[in-house]
């Protein structure tokens, strides 16, 4: 979600190099980013004039068959539904946030691609959940999406270097981290969802976010999953920037084979809704 989407695409275009074209998606201005080999990646938006001041953010959207079975799990589990299930566009949408406050979008309808297969410059290559405790968040988000009921081959909870990683089709693709803080004034401390892009070279980019109006949040550092940084645009929307794919890969399957991973507690049996996620704002 941004406020000034002229100002965003200009930010985000320059830095990842996207191009975007508008799309029927929404209630106010909304468009599609493309990589620079064409592939769809994000969504951006104004929303309609209502009044309301909403925060510039990044917001994690999971694919569901069904909405409304999404949503009442949700309900069930302690979670908050804030909008929806809802027309949009061609398909239907809601908003929802955790038990501990970490707000994220539920998704019915067509998928335009599916990231994690592969890696690509300026596509998202990794989610992560700051929240209080990850193994109670795995629980909620592994009842509300039925991560159990789609086999292990499919969707794999376990838990690596101090958080719970979720695998899909054998690739982790999102993480649940601990000590998440609901009362700070730290945004990035907060319970929230985080959106890394992947990148040639994050030192490169920081700098240039920088140069752009944004800036750095934290450093560049190597960590067990790559190079990363944490960045703000110029609206003070958060994001992070992840190595690239090949170096992001390795460094996952060494890890991977240097360690022993255990599988997280059984979530939940129950119908399908599917774990794909796809980014929308900021």
């Amino acid at each position: 979600m941004a406020t000034d989407l002229d100002r965003a695409q200009t930010f985000y275009g320059d830095l990842f190099g996207w191009h975007f074209r508008p799309s029927r998606h929404g209630h106010g201005r909304y468009t599609i980013a493309f990589t620079q080999d064409g592939a769809p990646t994000v969504g951006m938006g104004v929303p309609a004039a209502t009044g309301v001041t909403l925060p510039v953010t990044w917001t994690t959207y999971f694919a569901a068959d069904s909405a409304d079975e999404v949503v009442s799990r949700a309900r069930e589990r302690g979670g908050t539904v804030a909008v929806g299930p809802l027309e949009f566009g061609s398909g239907r949408v809601a908003w929802a946030a955790d038990p501990d406050g970490a707000v994220f979008g539920i998704w019915e309808g067509e998928l335009t691609s599916a990231w994690w297969g592969e890696r690509r410059p300026g596509a998202p290559v990794w989610l992560e959940l700051r929240t209080r405790d990850a193994f109670e968040a795995a629980l909620f988000y592994g009842h509300v999406f039925s991560w159990d009921a789609q086999g292990q081959d499919r969707c794999d909870v376990r838990f690596e270097h101090d958080r719970v990683v979720l695998h899909i089709d054998g690739k982790a693709v999102a993480g649940l981290r601990g000590g998440a803080l609901e009362a700070t004034p730290d945004p990035n401390v907060r319970p929230r969802w985080h959106v890394y892009f992947c990148v040639d070279d994050v030192d490169r980019v920081a700098t240039q976010a920088t140069a752009l109006g944004g800036g750095i949040i934290s450093a560049p550092a190597d960590t067990p999953y790559g190079r990363i940084a944490a960045l703000r645009d110029p609206e003070g929307g958060l994001f992070s920037i992840a190595a690239s794919a090949t170096t992001t890969t390795e460094a996952t399957e060494s890890l991977d084979e240097a360690e022993p991973s255990y599988k997280a507690e059984s979530l939940h049996d129950a119908e399908r809704d599917g774990a794909e996620s796809r980014e929308a704002g900021p």
